[in-house]
């Protein structure tokens, strides 16, 4: 069963982002729920869905759209476990071409070690996304990356390009289309 993950455009209200967590913790429970920081409109919610939760996301009071992904993890997460909180997440949408994904997992796997160890960043998760009739017919392959970043200057210093971490992301983005990377927190 696949993972959900919904970007949801939530109403006026000013706390409508926590309002929206405090009303899925009552459900079945997402495993996160994050408000925008950068690059995310202000009335932005993400939430994150474990598998066999089928809690109706874009029904959730003051929720006026959005849309939903089935996503499968590849090498991380390996359990149903929250994030940790605290920090911020980077979600970064990554558009591949659709031969070139199992290499873009095996490289993101083996850059993963040293720069986990440089940066006091850790990888939550890369997932695969449901393959789509727009991805079939282009011939690409949809992935998200979470990262949990002590702050956003962490983000600004991962970006050294002297590290073997990022030797290999170069790699891997000639196998990358797209990539939109945004910043959030986790709603406790």
């Amino acid at each position: 069963m696949a993972w959900r993950y919904f970007q949801v455009e939530l109403g006026r209200a000013r706390a409508a982002q926590a309002e929206l967590a405090a009303f899925l913790r009552r459900t079945d429970g997402p495993l996160a729920v994050w408000a925008p920081v950068l690059g995310f409109a202000s009335n932005t919610a993400l939430v994150l869905l474990p598998p066999d939760h089928r809690t109706d996301v874009l029904g959730a009071p003051g929720v006026v759209g959005g849309e939903a992904h089935d996503l499968e993890p590849t090498l991380r997460p390996t359990a149903a476990e929250p994030p940790p909180a605290g920090g911020i997440y980077v979600h970064n949408w990554f558009t591949v071409d659709a031969e070139g994904a199992d290499e873009f997992v095996r490289l993101s796997g083996e850059a993963w070690p040293d720069f986990e160890t440089r940066f006091e960043a850790r990888i939550y998760g890369l997932f695969l996304a449901a393959e789509s009739e727009a991805d079939l017919a282009a011939g690409q392959r949809r992935l998200l990356l979470m990262t949990r970043y002590r702050d956003l200057g962490e983000w600004q210093k991962s970006r050294d390009p002297t590290t073997d971490a990022w030797a290999t992301f170069l790699r891997r983005r000639e196998l990358t289309r797209v990539s939109l990377a945004r910043a959030c927190a986790l709603i406790p």
